[in-house]
């Protein structure tokens, strides 16, 4: 259990969003956290999750015309 719990102004630090915007994850429940009596905590591994699940990866535009083709 050694690793530190993360206040939500060290996430939106690491994300370089707003507080608020941390809260509104944790309301949408998009990403793991630990209550700690009334405060909310996250482990470092939940935000870096977090950041892989919402990759975008970029399409080759051969990609992109295959994904158009298939759509219609």
């Amino acid at each position: 259990m050694g690793e530190e719990l993360l206040t939500g102004e060290q996430v939106a630090a690491l994300l370089k969003a707003t507080p608020r915007f941390v809260r509104r994850l944790v309301q949408m429940r998009r990403i793991e956290y630990v209550k700690v009596g009334r405060r909310v905590r996250f482990r470092e591994a939940a935000v870096a999750d977090y950041i892989e699940r919402n990759r975008v990866v970029p399409l080759s535009r051969a990609e992109l015309r295959r994904q158009i083709g298939r759509a219609a």
